[in-house]
């Protein structure tokens, strides 16, 4: 891509503003990095509900939330304001997020089973809408900030750096907050409420400092105009979009058994349930450095072909385990070497679908930010679902009891099984979605047209979409 034709996209955007734009993901990961570190071991372990209800009530809710992404999604391309389209929604959402993650640990403690799911039921699907009231609104905003490939990815490798420094914050804050109001579930209730206060300053940051700059090209029809089926057609006409979901999803199950496996691993083969923060900090500090590398490897080799070979490094070190199973340094050596090649997958991961944004306008002419980001939202929720589920069934298979200090050989063998043994396949079918995934090859004369564009104006739809919207052009005339 030519150095005219890159600069026509670029905006004036300092180091501040990838800085506060990347608080958006801290605070995010205050709520995110708990579900999926601590959530499952508190209802399994703190309030006594049973792993496979648990893993049961995670997969539904997770699917759920999926749904409500991609309707948040579609709003967001429908809302205008004196704020724009995603900021508005960082202003009047933090609090309900705020509020509703503290009422995820206030489980009546007196309560039957049975009142205690419907009760962690409910909680937890009222924050799903929550979250994704908040996060699709935030992922979208990467994509009205600039129109700039390099931009982009700036802003989300701060997003990513600053997320893994949200997940640190409560790792190794959670428990000492928690003692530290006295234990129990209340110190679990004040823990996070003073996390979602600070998580609320930080959203508020974010929308007092970003601008959506970007704007459709003349000729465009707006993104608030264009009925529902056109905008799902669009949708299904963008390959890349589909390689990229699956690519998220199939990422984030192994994701999710890893954090999820991880605080059961400390406890029962390393018996040293306090090790969590250090095998979490020896994952992610590495994985930082990871992210900031990839300013350099992403121009210099692409982002598939970075995370292809991150991907196969990440499979041979989820076989180290087996070598050293109950030595504490050792795992914490494999750790170091997971989150080496971890750092540039994440850095990567939110990247790919701004890019499929841009694709999917330069194929159809249709315009849809928040319908494609809230859709690659769903996959990420699909995975986080499906591995949270996991977690809890393979544990309930195994016969693990929460209540036993020392477990049988099969409840070990369904730890080792969603430490080592999943994850590893996941990441191998994230491989083949990686090695079909080549829009790296064709994206500059995507860039290159919609640079025309702007200049010239956009050309019209193709005629499958122009007629769609003729016709809905025509019911408005009608009424």
């Amino acid at each position: 891509m030519s150095s005219s034709i890159t600069s026509s996209f670029k905006e004036k955007l300092g180091f501040k503003d990838y800085v506060f734009y990347g608080f958006g993901d801290m605070a995010i990961n205050f709520t995110f990095g708990s579900l999926g570190m601590f959530v499952v071991y508190f209802y399994t372990d703190v309030v006594g509900i049973s792993a496979a209800a648990v893993g049961t009530l995670m997969l539904i809710s997770r699917s759920f939330d999926g749904i409500i992404d991609v309707c948040v999604g579609t709003l967001v391309d429908k809302t205008h304001s004196k704020w724009g389209k995603a900021r508005p929604w960082l202003l009047f959402g933090a609090i309900p997020f705020g509020i509703l993650t503290v009422t995820l640990f206030a489980v009546p403690q007196n309560a039957s089973d049975t009142t205690k799911i419907i009760y962690i039921f409910i909680s937890y699907n009222l924050l799903m809408v929550a979250f994704s009231s908040m996060a699709i609104p935030y992922g979208t905003l990467n994509s009205l900030v600039t129109q700039d490939q390099e931009q982009r990815e700036k802003l989300n490798l701060s997003r990513m750096f600053l997320a893994q420094i949200g997940i640190l914050i409560i790792t190794n804050a959670t428990m000492p907050l928690v003692n530290a109001f006295g234990g129990g579930q209340m110190g679990w209730v004040l823990a996070y409420t003073v996390l979602s206060i600070v998580a609320c300053a930080l959203f508020w940051t974010v929308f007092g400092t970003q601008k959506e700059r970007v704007k459709v090209a003349k000729g465009t029809k707006k993104n608030s105009r264009y009925p529902f089926k056109v905008e799902v057609k669009a949708w299904l006409k963008n390959k890349y979009w589909f390689m990229a979901f699956g690519f998220l999803a199939f990422f984030h199950v192994a994701y999710s058994l890893t954090q999820g496996s991880l605080v059961y691993y400390a406890k029962y083969y390393l018996h040293q349930p306090d090790a969590v923060g250090v095998l979490t900090l020896a994952y992610l500090l590495p994985a930082m450095v990871g992210i900031l590398a990839c300013t350099k490897l992403f121009p210099k080799f692409g982002k598939t072909k970075v995370v292809i070979v991150c991907l196969v490094v990440s499979i041979i070190a989820y076989v180290l385990p087996l070598f050293g199973k109950e030595s504490y340094s050792f795992i914490v050596f494999t750790q170091i070497v997971k989150g080496i090649v971890y750092g540039p997958i994440l850095g990567s991961i939110w990247a790919f679908f701004p890019d499929t944004i841009e694709y999917g306008y330069w194929k159809t002419k249709i315009r849809v930010e928040g319908l494609l980001y809230s859709g690659g939202s769903l996959g990420q929720k699909i995975g986080l679902g499906i591995g949270t589920a996991m977690v809890g069934w393979v544990l309930a298979a195994g016969g693990y009891d929460g209540e036993k200090a020392v477990q049988t050989a099969s409840a070990m063998n369904a730890i080792d099984m969603i430490y080592v043994w999943l994850p590893i396949i996941f990441f191998a079918v994230c491989i083949v979605l990686m090695a079909m995934y080549r829009i790296d090859k064709i994206f500059p004369q995507v860039m290159s047209d919609l640079a025309e564009w702007k200049t010239n104006g956009a050309p019209k739809p193709d005629p499958e979409f122009q007629k769609l919207l003729d016709e809905a052009d025509a019911k408005v005339s009608d009424k």
